[in-house]
């Protein structure tokens, strides 16, 4: 019987970091990029995330899955089902009416094959942040001569066919997680992340990314606080399971330290009791479009004073913990609830 990331004990958590790269596309990272935030937080992430993406290649990712692994973090891949690097929209190949039709079921026989092959605990996701527009797998870029209702539904057609063949497979060592923003873009009742949803038989964990500043220019900083109240108020609405902080961060300014610190007194307190770990954006990119020469740097090594703050609120703190732990996968059929209890 395969092993699962088990969830952590009451009150306990993980810890996760997306750790850069160089490319801004989240599929170059490195064991050095790891290492970087490792030595920033003094501890072990438990998991490292980083993107796979099918523009690249459509075989399981098994080197950047095996350092992660041999490095003592769990593997967490955000399946990327893309045709380019520009992040398509439309995407003209992988839309989910190709997907749904089956034109790439072989390729998904073939990764979840690997990932069975790897034996160890996954987490992977696929769709993020399907309830905003910047991503193909959104319902504006879905809706073709039906209806925005129609392109939703179609979302979750293709989560449950991907979920499905995995277990097909016998790639019963992957956590799946539906990974939404707290904000639906656009802000329209049929856009709403509830009619993402694919159920709970098809899903092992829910999560959000929640950020503060993201360009240097945006005066808006909305606190960790609000958002995560809004999104997690309406994740417990539709889906008893676990919930992660996929993604949170701040860009470099006066009022990182003092964000970042409200936003981990919080998730440590139990202020959200499903809550069960949290990663942090330990990445610098170029996306500001009032100065696109400007960088956003939210890496904790960057900062003045989050090093020391991670330490003390991470590294330091024994409820956070640096290793995963494990259990049997309890999936005995491929319509079994994935990871059920």
């Amino acid at each position: 019987m395969p092993a699962i990331v088990a969830e952590p004990p009451p009150g306990h958590f993980y810890h996760g970091v997306f750790p850069g790269g160089e490319s801004g596309m989240g599929s170059d990272i490195t064991p050095a990029d790891v290492a970087v935030y490792e030595r920033a937080v003094g501890k072990r992430p438990t998991w490292v995330y980083f993107c796979d993406n099918w523009y690249e290649g459509r075989d399981f990712p098994w080197r950047t899955a095996s350092w992660i692994r041999d490095g003592g973090s769990i593997p967490y891949i955000r399946l990327m089902v893309l045709s380019g690097n520009a992040i398509p929209r439309p995407d003209p190949v992988f839309n989910l009416a190709n997907i749904n039709r089956g034109m790439f079921d072989t390729d998904f026989h073939r990764w979840m094959q690997g990932a069975k092959r790897f034996g160890s605990p996954l987490i992977a996701e696929y769709g993020v942040e399907a309830n905003g527009f910047w991503f193909p797998w959104n319902g504006l870029w879905n809706k073709g001569a039906g209806t925005y209702a129609e392109a939703v539904a179609s979302f979750r057609e293709a989560y449950r066919r991907i979920v499905r063949i995995a277990r097909e497979e016998g790639a019963l060592n992957i956590r799946w997680v539906f990974h939404i923003d707290p904000w639906d873009e656009p802000a329209e009742p049929w856009n709403r992340f509830e009619g993402y949803y694919p159920g709970d038989e098809w899903v092992d964990w829910v999560g959000v990314s929640v950020y503060g500043r993201q360009v240097p220019s945006n005066k808006y900083r909305p606190t960790f606080r609000y958002q995560m109240d809004w999104a997690y108020r309406r994740l417990m609405a539709i889906a008893n399971k676990p919930v992660i902080v996929c993604e949170f961060g701040n860009v470099l300014e006066n009022g990182q330290e003092a964000w970042t610190r409200a936003a981990l007194s919080d998730l440590l307190a139990g202020r959200w009791p499903k809550v069960i770990g949290f990663a942090w954006w330990n990445a610098a990119f170029y996306n500001d479009p009032a100065d696109p020469s400007r960088q956003s740097d939210m890496r904790i090594e960057d900062s003045p004073g989050l090093p020391a703050l991670f330490r003390s609120m991470v590294g330091e703190e024994p409820r956070v913990i640096g290793t995963a732990l494990h259990e049997p996968a309890r999936h005995s059929s491929p319509t079994a609830c994935c990871g059920a209890r």
